[in-house]
């Protein structure tokens, strides 16, 4: 079934896509958590409306890329964000919510594949290249600041990291833990095959029925056969 995106899944999409997947994957995992909606029809033409919109704003010509480019120059992204004490944040700064804060704070369209980085991860200060246009390029000042605080020297935040890892490359894993989220594949099979238990047989068998059957099998293979299959579904 086709659904509309409503965060980033990994190996799914981006977030405002339109995106199809098994319908037991979408039931069971990502409409439940919100992770994306029903994609009507009314939902998708919105979608597109808005995406038109902010193309207005994109660079179609050399000059206007270095016109953007300039203004990105000066600009600093803040993204304020929940993290551990050793840096580590509770979820990530995608190229999505770049882009989003691009357009928020400045109004200006980048497409999501040609912001060069990988999801942020750390606490931390980052030039974050942007592809612009055809051979315009520029790398924009990105903080990620631990909520309700503000970041610490870059030695302090070298060492916090040195000290993650190392406590990472020490600590043995917890059995017992939290399984890992389920990939599309897995949901839909959970779903859509689950395991049967086929019903002891009690009774005899009766001869008509084992004709019905298996007709023209010898009578010990039909018997096996029906004691032993699942019912269908």
């Amino acid at each position: 079934m086709d659904v509309i995106l409503l965060s980033d899944v990994e190996k799914v999409g981006l977030r405002g896509e339109v995106v199809s997947v098994a319908r037991g994957y979408a039931r069971n995992y990502l409409l439940p958590r919100k992770l994306a909606e029903p994609a009507t029809v009314g939902r998708v033409a919105e979608l597109k409306k808005i995406d038109d919109q902010r193309a207005r704003h994109e660079a179609r010509t050399v000059e206007q890329a270095q016109e953007i480019a300039d203004v990105l120059r000066k600009t600093v992204l803040r993204f304020d964000v929940r993290s551990g004490p050793t840096g580590a944040l509770f979820g990530s700064v995608t190229t999505t919510d770049i882009a989003d804060e691009l357009w928020r704070s400045r109004k200006i369209r980048i497409d999501r594949k040609k912001i060069g980085t990988d999801s942020l991860k750390r606490i931390g200060r980052y030039a974050i290249p942007i592809q612009v246009f055809e051979d315009v390029s520029v790398e924009v000042k990105t903080l990620v600041v631990p909520e309700g605080g503000e970041l610490p020297p870059e030695e302090e935040l070298a060492a916090m990291q040195a000290a993650e890892a190392e406590a990472i490359a020490t600590s043995e894993p917890e059995a017992g833990g939290e399984a890992d989220e389920p990939a599309p594949d897995d949901v839909d099979a959970e779903v859509e095959a689950p395991a049967v238990e086929a019903p002891a047989v009690e009774a005899p068998l009766v001869e008509g029925a084992l004709e019905s059957d298996a007709v023209g099998a010898p009578a010990d293979l039909a018997e096996q056969d029906i004691g032993s299959s699942t019912p269908d579904r």
